[in-house]
């Protein structure tokens, strides 16, 4: 959720900045310079041409491609930076090398050679050659090499697009192509493409070279979207006004699944309930809210009742949106209602007995609502309470950072403390001025970079706050992120630090945290050092680390195993990744290198089992 260190920094080195050092969260898994490495699931990147490269990074961003981790590591980055990525390795070649030829007879061979050499016109199968050229090189701007992969690599890569659990760009021609192969035409093309030797050169030919057979959608470039579009109809003021507003609610985040159409819906939310799915919030008339009136969406909003009194389910935020002011909800209503509109069914959810009753709310509403707008407090200045109004209301900070029981509610006696979020396997931090569990030592000014930029020089953010920073913060007023600021500074105390208790006798915890500097020394110091002061902003300090050593170990863990960027902003469009150690490190390594962590430099943290280790290595990258 939040790497941050609690003391103040003096004078520390500096992260170079280059794409090489950014790019060491993708090394870890695709080697050096994306050279490639023994493990199928990670093909070589350096030679391929950028826009290939682009467009699988921009399909694992969107989801159209589905592969957790690198869902997970490139979900909050821009279009931008994606395109950067892809020429950094484009621009990389690799060693020379050679795969192993395979152990098949010779018709095998056969069979590939002619497929790929001379494809089949019987069957509308257009060589492979036509498209990656004579050398198998591949063709700027999209169009891979094919030599150097190894035959199970490129089997389950045809496999896929046969089986359509890979899609490219519309018109996707190499679906189009691997559904007319069957599984032995597949093998026999793996098998020859691997036995043939890899060229000195791997550079693919320049555009335009070869005519395409076949309509291509990865050859069409794809436009980066910088802004939520609209359909410029009515006040424009008024419009661009509930535009920003909903970036401040962050509406995008639940009501449109990630490459889908804007608001249209359908994004699964899990709860210890069972599934819920987000609604179309789109000006339809018939899966939409085309129907709706500026009341009865202030309706929805303030009292969490839809237009006919039928009950909300609060995983809609209507207990914090209820203090959000009547015109604020109609400028809101206008931005909806201009965008475009998108006809898609609402999903029905997936809630376990009796939580499928929507009668139940209402004991849940009697125990955590209280309905009402926000009203200002008069002894405070007017940023403190323009703070507390975007804080408590719009950006229902309390939903996560504030405990939640096993009811699914928030405790108002704990307020802003921090807490586990469930089903999410993060801990939210406390945003209260505890020195020691909060934002006590904190400035104002480091407070907003954080907001903002998803950086500073106190730590990153990463998890479901990458996601917050990203689609909704970056795009708030300089007045209204330092309001935020200012409120959140002036929170209560909340409590100290109370590390979990640990079951782990201390002459085992003794031997996790020798064993655990070892692994430390080896994979983290170079970019956190020795001493845990980190280069920030770049590398966060883990010295003095409230993320660290909170009561829960679960954020360092899932750092430690998952990696990842924070999110690309306007104020920090090429940020540092950290990389994944999931496939480095076993459990034993990760309990004892996070047990250390949590116990070096006066750092107070409990200690980890590898059996805690294992338990999220194992669960969903949410």
């Amino acid at each position: 959720m939040l790497l941050a260190a609690r003391a103040p920094l003096a004078q520390v080195a500096s992260a170079p900045d280059t794409m090489a050092d950014k790019m060491q969260a993708c090394a870890a898994c695709h080697g050096p310079e994306g050279w490639g490495t023994d493990n199928d699931y990670f093909p070589r990147l350096a030679g391929k041409p950028a826009g290939y490269l682009f467009n699988q990074l921009l399909a694992f961003k969107e989801g159209r491609r589905r592969y957790p981790p690198m869902n997970f590591l490139l979900e909050y980055q821009s279009d931008d930076y994606l395109r950067a990525m892809a020429a950094y390795f484009a621009d990389q070649r690799p060693p020379s090398a050679q795969t192993t030829p395979p152990n098949v007879s010779g018709a095998v061979l056969a069979l590939g050679q002619t497929l790929v050499t001379r494809g089949d016109p019987a069957r509308g199968i257009p060589a492979c050659t036509a498209c990656h050229g004579s050398k198998l090189t591949g063709m700027e701007p999209a169009i891979p090499g094919l030599v150097g992969l190894r035959p199970s690599y490129i089997s389950a890569q045809l496999g896929a697009f046969r089986y359509g659990t890979r899609t490219a760009a519309a018109p996707d021609c190499m679906q189009i192509i691997a559904a007319s192969l069957s599984e032995g035409d597949v093998a026999a093309v793996a098998a020859w493409l691997a036995s043939q030797p890899v060229p000195l050169d791997v550079s693919p030919v320049p555009k335009g070279t070869l005519a395409m057979p076949l309509a291509c959608g990865s050859e069409q470039s794809l436009p980066s979207v910088t802004r939520m579009p609209t359909a410029h109809v009515g006040d424009q003021s008024l419009i661009a006004k509930g535009e920003y507003l909903a970036r401040a609610g962050d509406c995008i985040a639940c009501h449109t699944n990630p490459g889908d159409a804007l608001f249209a819906g359908g994004f699964a939310m899990p709860t210890p309930f069972g599934t819920l799915y987000s609604t179309n919030i789109t000006p339809d008339h018939e899966t939409g809210i085309g129907t709706w009136d500026a009341d009865q969406l202030y309706g929805a909003m303030h009292t969490g009742r839809f237009p006919d009194g039928g009950l909300i389910y609060p995983a809609m935020p209507f207990a914090s949106y209820t203090k959000v002011t009547r015109a604020d909800s109609d400028a809101i209503f206008d931005y909806l209602q201009s965008v475009p509109a998108v006809h898609q069914p609402n999903r029905l959810n997936d809630l376990r007995f009796p939580f499928n009753n929507r009668s139940m709310i209402l004991g849940w509403r009697t125990l955590f609502f209280r309905e009402g707008e926000y009203k200002p407090d008069p002894a405070k200045s007017a940023e403190w309470n323009r703070g507390a109004y975007l804080v408590q209301g719009l950006g229902h900070c309390g939903m996560c950072h504030t405990p939640i029981n096993k009811l699914g509610g928030n405790s108002e006696s704990q307020a802003f403390e921090g807490g586990l979020i469930p089903m999410q396997n993060w801990y939210a931090p406390s945003l209260t001025s505890n020195k020691e569990a909060g934002l006590g030592e904190w400035s104002i000014g480091e407070i907003v970079d954080l907001l903002r930029n998803g950086v500073s020089q106190r730590g990153a953010v990463y998890g479901p706050m990458a996601e917050v920073t990203y689609n909704s913060l970056q795009f708030l007023n300089d007045g209204d992120v330092r309001a935020m600021a200012f409120y959140l500074k002036s929170l209560g105390q909340g409590p100290s630090l109370r590390p979990e208790a640990t079951a782990i006798p201390h002459p085992e915890r003794s031997l996790l945290v020798h064993f655990g500097r070892t692994v430390y020394e080896t994979h983290c110091s170079s970019c956190h050092r020795s001493d845990g002061r980190g280069m920030p902003p770049q590398y966060p300090a883990l010295a003095g680390n409230p993320s660290i050593q909170m009561q829960s170990a679960v954020n360092p863990i899932r750092m430690t195993l998952n990696g990842g960027f924070p999110p690309g902003t306007q104020g920090n469009p090429y940020p540092y990744g950290m990389p994944p150690f999931a496939q480095r490190l076993s459990d034993d390594e990760v309990a004892a290198v996070v047990t250390y962590i949590r116990a070096a430099w006066g750092n107070r943290g409990a200690a980890v089992s590898a059996r805690e280790a294992n338990s999220l290595r194992t669960a969903p990258l949410n």
